[in-house]
């Protein structure tokens, strides 16, 4: 479904959209639910039966006869739970699995903007744990409401059958329990959409100090840590309780109303048996239906915790479907292809926020295969700048083209594809150094894998890993140095082979000796590419035929380097900072 589905669909339809796939799968589970539900109901009457006609006849053939056929009744039942425990909780799970991928493959569509205002660990919160709950509201919740509505409502034909004004007063006191059900089920629903919060709140502030752990430790700060963890589980502990405590007034009126009906159907069973409208077996048989009203009645009170968990983690799940991303395709956009690499910054404008303006009528024109550097002050819009060019963010103002083409009117997935960017944050997945070079070309062959890591000078470092090109390389690339980290980047460009490559401060991290060694590789990736250079150390811009001085969010100077420095700007004050020029 679309953004727009999801806003103009109710939050059932929606739900129930997602069981379409799995029909068989729900219809078996309710199937076997409903005689499971026949088989209860009949155990009393069929009692009733043995004991007002077999017994006092003295038929003991027929009566163990059926007796052994309700212990086969019970066989029966139990394989029959056994099918709605095993495929009933593989439909949820089906379920479950179908909305994850939802909820991910929208996330996909999301953009920076999302993601730069929402906590990572929040979002697992989302992906994880509120559809846990949801799953368990599609598996037992229509299971358990079809089970209570059909075992109570055929309990009260049968009974009804035996003694009509008995069963009345029963039939009066249900609703009285529905309404309880009711009333408290918004307070719980509330309670529980709380708990969710505190519950994402505590896993982004987790995942904010396991990400942190090693600054942490550098700093001696392990108590501070702990003192912001404990903060947030006790905040969790609170949403808890208060939870508990909806759950505990529930479960107190269930069980009092419970004890009340069953005291109800003795007091006035005994009286008809006094006024000799009804004998003890009737009687009897009642109470039967009466503690086989437990069951149902406890499946209710299930439901109800359940509708609540599962209805405030599905309105979560909602609230991110329902987010439209900023950042779309046009509804006519093209294919970028046959790509030079000419690049027009054209009176380009960038607020994040409305009120904030990064860049300012920012103009200039990039040839195919020309190599510039972008350099300035920090804060001054360098990177602002180049993450334009992919659109990750789109201008406020002013457009941005490629060979002559606004970026808003070319698809995302084809204008990325011919960027390759490399950041001084290099990003490696938690896997394989054979896995992390391939991700800049799925498809691509261990020959290929072989040629990127040796253009990227990584070759020979990996050769003498222990396990080669199989070498885990931990969480963000923890087990490998930081040069190490950023010549597997550049193999990974290497063979994504963009026509327009981006760097982005991608030396900025590394000592000196390791920036030469790097920049060699650089030299090679940027060959025959167009290529953008942020840089800091002006010493990594050598090989720029051109040089953009950006300050306050503007153009300041531009020209190459010799030109820049016999100028005497702010470009030449860098380059005697860095005791590049006397």
């Amino acid at each position: 479904m679309r953004v727009i589905d999801y806003r103009k669909k109710g939050d059932l339809s929606i739900f129930l959209s997602f069981f379409r796939p799995h029909l068989r799968l729900f219809a078996l589970d309710m199937a076997c639910a409903f005689i499971v539900s026949l088989i209860d109901l009949a155990y009393p009457i069929v009692s009733r039966t043995a004991m007002r006609e077999l017994l006092p006849a003295k038929a003991y053939g027929t009566f163990f006869l059926v007796m052994g056929i309700i212990v086969l009744a019970y066989v029966l039942r139990s394989c029959l739970q056994y099918i709605i425990t095993l495929w009933g909780h593989t439909f949820g799970i089906r379920v479950e699995a179908d909305i994850r991928e939802a909820l991910f493959t929208h996330m996909q569509t999301l953009g920076f903007d999302f993601y730069d205002h929402n906590r990572t660990g929040q979002l697992m919160s989302r992906l994880t744990t509120d559809l846990f709950e949801i799953t368990e509201l599609a598996h037992h919740g229509p299971e358990d409401l079809f089970l209570s509505v059909v075992t109570i409502l055929g309990a009260l034909a049968i009974m009804a059958t035996i003694e009509w004004r008995l069963a009345l007063l029963v039939a009066a006191l249900i609703p009285v329990f529905l309404c309880v059900i009711f009333t408290r089920r918004r307070a719980m629903r509330e309670a529980s959409r709380r708990v969710k919060q505190k519950t994402g709140a505590i896993n982004a502030d987790i995942e904010s100090s396991l990400s942190g752990m090693r600054t942490a430790k550098a700093f001696a700060n392990e108590p501070l840590e702990e003192n912001k963890f404990r903060r947030s589980n006790d905040v969790y502990k609170t949403s808890k309780k208060l939870f508990h405590r909806e759950m505990g007034i529930f479960l107190s009126l269930m069980e009092f109303f419970v004890s009340i009906l069953s005291v109800s159907v003795v007091a006035a069973g005994g009286w008809f048996i006094m006024k000799g409208s009804m004998d003890l077996v009737d009687l009897l048989t009642f109470s039967l239906y009466i503690t086989s009203f437990v069951n149902p009645i406890r499946k209710l009170a299930n439901f109800s915790e359940l509708f609540a968990n599962g209805t405030a983690g599905f309105g979560r799940f909602l609230e991110i479907m329902r987010t439209e991303p900023k950042l779309r395709d046009a509804p006519d956009a093209k294919e970028l292809a046959h790509v030079r690499g000419e690049i027009d910054i054209d009176h380009v404008g960038f607020a994040y926020e409305a009120e904030l303006d990064v860049l300012h009528d920012v103009s200039f024109h990039i040839p195919a295969g020309r190599t510039v550097a972008v350099v300035g002050p920090s804060g001054g819009g360098k990177s602002t700048l180049c993450q334009l060019i992919p659109r990750f963010y789109d201008v406020t103002s002013g457009r941005i083209l490629v060979d002559g083409q606004d970026v808003r009117a070319l698809t995302q997935s084809s204008l990325r594809r011919s960027i390759g960017v490399v950041q001084q944050d290099v990003f490696l997945f938690a896997d394989s150094i054979l896995e992390n070079i391939r991700y800049g070309k799925p498809d691509a062959t261990m020959d290929e894998i072989v040629r990127a890591a040796k253009r990227a000078e990584i070759y020979d470092d990996i050769m003498a890993m222990p396990d080669g090109f199989d070498t885990y390389v931990g969480e963000r690339g923890a087990l490998l140095s930081g040069g190490q980290k950023q010549r597997i980047s550049i193999a990974r460009i290497f063979l994504k082979d963009p026509p327009i490559l981006i760097l982005d401060e991608a030396t900025s991290a590394l000592d000196s000796l390791t920036e030469v060694r790097i920049q060699h590789a650089f030299d090679e990736l940027a060959k025959n590419r167009t290529t953008l250079i942020i840089a800091h150390r002006l010493s990594t811009i050598r090989a720029a035929e051109q040089i953009l001085v950006i300050e306050d969010g503007r153009i300041a100077e531009q020209g190459t380097h010799d030109e820049l420095v016999a100028r005497g700007g702010l470009f030449a004050e860098m380059c005697r900072t860095q005791h590049l020029i006397d």
